[in-house]
């Protein structure tokens, strides 16, 4: 039987109180926080978090995929592959297939099906920037982040929630829509979407259950997700498990995030279960899909490296609505007067892959003198061509120096420069981002995040920053580690 052997999330570092949308607007708020993706984040750069956490999580037992599959309603790149992107950033060989899946926020399910259908262990990936008009419930209510999954069997990896079937029902009517170009959805009146859904819940409910010969009294768990809010809290009833505990949506703390929310509820659900559960996913859009899931012994054996609940604990809550609005091209600022910059070019990018996205280093086989980014000549001895590739994006390191920077440009003034040292050798410059100015010093512990750090052009120019450490390895380590050493 196949299912999830692997799971991870990532949740932003930046909240939005709602109460500052109607402090600022007089109307639109609401009560709790959303989670917002930074300045130099997309859904590509949040997948890739997703899936490193995952990695770490899962350690050297989970196993290459064979492909990785990306779903997304807001795709950084229209006519390019984004799920090139996240490969790279991982590492992974040149065989294993990668492609987007996406459109709409049903899209995932997709990805999902064709995975659990499969033979081989295939990577699953769900990320989305969601926001709506200034003032708007989608404004307020959506939110940012990614989940991924890795699925296989038995004989990939121990399974941590088996898979045991489940059904969907289709139909073709106007909910919500968005065009190429648009930077917010349009949304139907309500009563129409709940009139929809609501007997689409019904019939894909009652299929799955016929299908996995299971009642509303074997269901210990249901998560319900779905951007249309009217329809998601009639869906239970209508799938006859009215009575059963619904799983928390985190919609007040960081809002729905659309293509991958299902997955993120599933995630945070499975952190807290125990063995022998069985999970029922309802996910609404453009229809329904309902899925069944059972946990296993091995998910007590399962420790995520860094759990959807401490991220939201984590998370900072204090961001201003106007650097809100700016960071979601709705505010047109005035930019710095300085000359534009220079677009990342495609050879050189193309030949340093390895640095630029998966941030390889290059190491010297005689002093063992780590270099970033990767040299031909070693700074110790002198020794030519006589590196070795060596990974660091799992590397920890603390910062050496620093400069706080007021005059450089940045969508989050102000820029934080760092110097950094990681354990085991090698010191490197950059940006420090996800943090208070105030609170940096010498020696604080930092790690590695996938950035993008700004488009040229219609080029996005995605490489490594700097954020405060938050997380220490797990006793397994993970793979990266393991070919690192």
């Amino acid at each position: 039987m196949r299912g999830i052997i692997g799971y991870g999330a990532y949740v932003p570092f930046y909240r939005l109180q709602r109460s500052a949308i109607t402090a600022a607007l007089g109307s639109g708020g609401g009560r709790g926080t959303r989670a917002v993706a930074s300045y130099d984040e997309d859904a590509t750069s949040m997948a890739v978090e997703a899936c490193r956490n995952m990695i770490r999580s899962g350690g050297s037992s989970l196993p290459k995929p064979a492909s990785v599959s990306f779903a997304t309603s807001t795709p950084p790149y229209l006519d390019k592959t984004n799920a090139t992107v996240i490969h790279a950033a991982l590492g992974l060989p040149s065989s294993v297939f990668a492609a987007d899946v996406g459109g709409a926020p049903r899209s995932v399910n997709a990805a999902l099906r064709f995975a659990l259908e499969g033979s081989s262990p295939a990577m699953i990936v769900a990320s989305d920037v969601r926001t709506g008009r200034p003032g708007s419930a989608d404004e307020s209510m959506s939110g940012d982040g990614a989940v991924a999954w890795m699925i296989g069997s038995d004989r990939d990896a121990p399974v941590l929630a088996h898979w045991l079937g489940g059904a969907s029902a289709t139909s073709e009517f106007l909910d919500r829509w968005r065009l190429p170009g648009w930077n917010y959805s349009r949304v139907w009146e309500e009563r129409f979407g709940e009139h929809a859904y609501l007997p689409l819940v019904a019939e894909a409910a009652t299929a799955a259950f016929k299908q996995c010969e299971l009642g509303s009294d074997d269901v210990d768990l249901v998560v319900v997700t779905g951007l249309h809010a009217r329809a998601v809290r009639g869906a239970a009833r209508s799938a006859g498990v009215g009575s059963a505990k619904i799983a928390n949506d985190m919609t007040m703390t960081i809002g729905n995030t659309g293509t991958p929310h299902a997955g993120l509820v599933l995630t945070s659900a499975l952190d807290e279960a125990e063995p022998n559960q069985t999970i029922m996913v309802i996910h609404l859009a453009d229809g329904c899909d309902v899925g069944f899931y059972r946990t296993t012994e091995a998910l007590t054996n399962f420790v995520s490296a860094e759990p959807i609940s401490a991220q939201i604990e984590r998370g900072n809550d204090t961001l201003d609505y106007n650097k809100f609005l700016t960071w979601r091209g709705f505010l047109d600022r005035e930019p710095p007067r300085r000359p534009d910059p220079t677009p990342p070019a495609a050879p050189p990018s193309q030949r340093n892959q390895a640095w630029k996205y998966g941030f390889v280093g290059s190491r010297d086989r005689s002093s063992g003198a780590i270099h970033l980014p990767p040299h031909r000549v070693s700074v110790k001895g002198g020794a030519v061509d006589e590196m070795e590739p060596i990974p660091m994006a799992e590397v920890k390191a603390s910062v050496a120096t620093f400069t706080i920077d007021r005059l450089a440009y940045t969508l989050s003034p102000p820029a934080i420069a760092v110097v950094i040292d990681f354990d085991g050798g090698g010191r490197f410059s950059c940006q420090l981002t996800d943090a208070d100015p105030e609170s940096v010093a010498i020696g604080n512990r930092v790690q590695m995040t996938f950035r993008r750090m700004r488009t040229d052009n219609g080029v996005h120019n995605y490489f490594w920053k700097a954020k405060p450490a938050t997380i220490e390895e797990p006793a397994s380590a993970s793979n990266l580690a393991e070919e690192e050493k």
